[in-house]
């Protein structure tokens, strides 16, 4: 499928940052990543001492903040086995009924970087008759590092100790009809939403009708990404994070997602009333709904004392924390929706 030469800059975009590791505690890279693609738009950007990323887009009055979050789900080990294998703990929401049999790159403190697999504790249904019907945890699964390793000793020697990020290939395809299929659309497809928005501003095909910044956070998946170095001006703050699909909601990898209430609580009724109103007006495929499980940098933000509007929207992604699916067309309308909130 051929696209426009910004909705092309979003997907290149996504694919290089989607390759990049960082699951939540590790994101060094991706820091490193947008603070380079930032200054390759014409922007300045500075690092947060969490490693956040802050983007100032221009623009006067009413200060908001416009967020997403790096981190993404992973594990780190939590055990090195007798067998030389690894027991690890998951960063997130991971789930190791999701993740069975993924290939995986493990980050020694030597700075090697070893592959692996995630596996069944003794899979091979030849052997073992009950692995169809075992329960999947990070208990009953451990990584099989691609190494000749038999026993701890041996791990240990590749530098392998308890505390070492394990990422998880994400996978990344993007079909012919538009669908996007990777790990990490949470909340990767956003960041690449917000640098496609920000390549629009200086390019000055959108003129910001108030004072913007981009805040690219990497503790989202464990709650704390937006409880600190906010601007302190900002009045305002709009999530950027990806809309549920499933039974009982509205939304789908098509349409871009406004989020009433989380499990936190209710958004700003004014900013989600006039975003629902943007959707009508500009024609969006749109749904509006409540997330019973999730929260966001904007609800963190508010709960750590901020004392700022928010509120919350995202493409719609299919199976979250799993192998996860979007649409290009999903991403159009959320960037949509952003220019018709920030442009005059």
């Amino acid at each position: 499928m051929k696209y426009n030469e910004n909705t092309a800059y979003m997907l290149d975009v996504l694919k290089r940052l989607l390759a990049v590791d960082s699951p939540t505690g590790f994101t060094e890279q991706a820091t490193d990543f947008c603070v380079q693609e930032a200054v390759s738009l014409g922007f300045e950007a500075s690092v947060t001492r969490k490693g956040s990323v802050l983007i100032p887009l221009g623009g006067e009055g009413e200060p908001l903040i416009v967020t997403a979050h790096l981190d993404t789900l992973g594990g780190i080990v939590a055990e090195v086995k007798k067998n030389g294998r690894l027991r690890i703990s998951n960063l997130g929401g991971m789930r190791a009924v999701t993740c069975e049999t993924e290939n995986v790159r493990i980050y020694a403190r030597n700075g090697k970087i070893y592959d692996g697999c995630l596996q069944l504790n003794n899979p091979s249904v030849h052997v073992n008759p009950k692995s169809g019907s075992e329960e999947r945890t990070f208990d009953s699964t451990e990584i099989v590092i691609d190494e000749d390793v038999h026993t701890k000793e041996d791990t240990l020697a590749l530098g392998i100790t308890n505390g070492c990020f394990v990422c998880f290939d994400p996978r990344t395809v993007i079909t012919e009809s538009g669908y996007l299929k990777s790990r990490y659309l949470d909340d990767k497809l956003s960041a690449a939403i917000l640098f496609a928005f920000a390549k629009k501003v200086k390019e000055g095909i959108i003129a910001l009708n108030r004072k913007v910044y981009l805040f690219l956070t990497t503790y989202e998946e464990v709650g704390h990404g937006g409880k600190g170095g906010l601007p302190e001006d900002a009045v305002e703050i709009l999530a950027v994070d990806m809309g549920c699909v499933g039974d009982g909601l509205e939304g789908s990898e098509r349409k871009v997602s406004i989020c009433a209430k989380d499990a936190h609580g209710p958004y700003d009724y004014s900013v989600t009333d006039t975003l629902v109103k943007l959707a009508e007006e500009n024609h969006l495929q749109y749904a509006v709904d409540v997330y019973l499980s999730y929260s966001s940098d904007a609800q963190a933000a508010v709960n750590a004392g901020s004392d700022m509007k928010h509120a919350l929207i995202g493409p719609g992604v299919y199976a979250s924390h799993g192998y996860e699916r979007s649409h290009v067309e999903g991403a159009e309308n959320t960037l949509k929706l952003l220019e018709a909130y920030l442009s005059k």
